[in-house]
């Protein structure tokens, strides 16, 4: 039977996860590989691969594959999707060749699509079946996509941000921004470089936006002391950030975000809107995590906004909650 041999895979630019029916989800790790240029070995991946940013001697590279939500390596690509699987079979599977279900962000072009396909192919995928992220992160989220009432999803990833309207099963309306957490670190840095003159890595930025970034919303102010080097002496440099900073060179990433979701319930048919004044919006994705991102929302759509019971799983959940809802994914199949 299909869903008994099928995993669900969430591809996505910051994480990739596993989810089997049998075992929930399997692997969460980054979305990270560290290969050996000279002879390929894959070295390590992941969680590994990632402490090794910024470490490793020239024959090594450390590469993030995936960019705003799609390949732009493929073979890097291939070979980490390569040794998730092995991970995944290893982990408990019973068969070899699994049927895989593999989320595709809604903006993804058919060439795109393909590239995500051939990958897992590559990998040794007997079948691939792509769903569209909004619906993966709605069925993840436990919204009843399936009944005729408009389920909205908004899914702030690592790559990208994407609104879908989801009802009777399908999407109504959808918009992608090339905009998430993968932009939120790379603003803090060029912050901190343009007003301190020093230079931090992105797991520095990454975590100053985990424990003192805000969204547009009043807050008492914290601060915190990070290092960096000095660009002008070129030696180690430490530099206290306040909260009130990283919430500002954020924003106008935040404007773009609300900018799209106010477009998509702008191009919401009429009879939906009724819907989303009760029901509202539910967030998924790491993005949502950021502190008063909720509260925000909620003031200036004016309109109820839930955050999703597992807001880093929810994609992964619910593509391999789809395992059992063919018709939503053979939609999607490619030839």
């Amino acid at each position: 039977m299909f869903s008994s041999t099928a995993i669900g895979i969430d591809l996505g630019t910051a994480n990739t996860l596993v989810y089997t029916k049998n075992n929930g989800i399997i692997i969460n790790e980054p979305s990270v590989i560290a290969m050996n240029k000279n002879t390929k070995e894959v070295i390590a991946i992941g969680t590994e691969a990632q402490a090794m940013i910024g470490k490793t001697p020239p024959a090594i590279v450390v590469s993030r594959p995936l960019r705003d939500g799609v390949i732009a390596d493929f073979d890097m690509t291939v070979a980490m999707l390569k040794t998730v699987l092995d991970r995944a079979i290893k982990n408990g599977t019973s068969f070899r060749k699994p049927n895989v279900v593999i989320c595709a962000p809604s903006g993804a072009t058919s060439v795109e699509r393909l590239a995500i396909k051939d990958a897992a192919t590559q990998c040794g995928a007997k079948d691939v079946f792509l769903i569209d992220e909004p619906v993966a992160a709605a069925i993840g989220a436990d919204l009843p996509i399936q009944e005729p009432i408009a389920s909205v999803i908004v899914d702030i990833g690592g790559g990208t941000t994407e609104v879908g309207i989801i009802s009777f099963g399908g999407i109504v309306t959808s918009n992608t921004l090339k905009i998430g957490g993968d932009r939120f670190n790379e603003e803090i840095v060029h912050y901190i470089r343009q007003k301190y003159s020093v230079l931090i890595g992105i797991p520095t930025a990454e975590r100053l936006k985990k424990e003192i970034g805000y969204a547009p919303v009043e807050h008492t102010e914290e601060e915190m002391t990070v290092s960096g080097r000095d660009i002008v002496r070129g030696l180690p440099q430490a530099v206290t950030i306040t909260s009130t900073e990283i919430q500002e060179c954020l924003k106008e990433s935040m404007l773009s975000i609300l900018e799209m979701i106010r477009r998509s319930l702008e191009n919401c048919p009429p009879e939906l809107a009724g819907d989303i004044v009760e029901e509202g919006i539910v967030l998924t994705g790491g993005g949502s995590l950021l502190k008063g991102m909720t509260e925000w929302l909620r003031e200036v759509l004016l309109v109820p906004v839930h955050l999703a019971p597992s807001p880093l799983e929810s994609v992964a959940i619910g593509t391999g909650r789809s395992i059992d809802s063919l018709d939503l994914v053979s939609k999607s199949k490619i030839k």
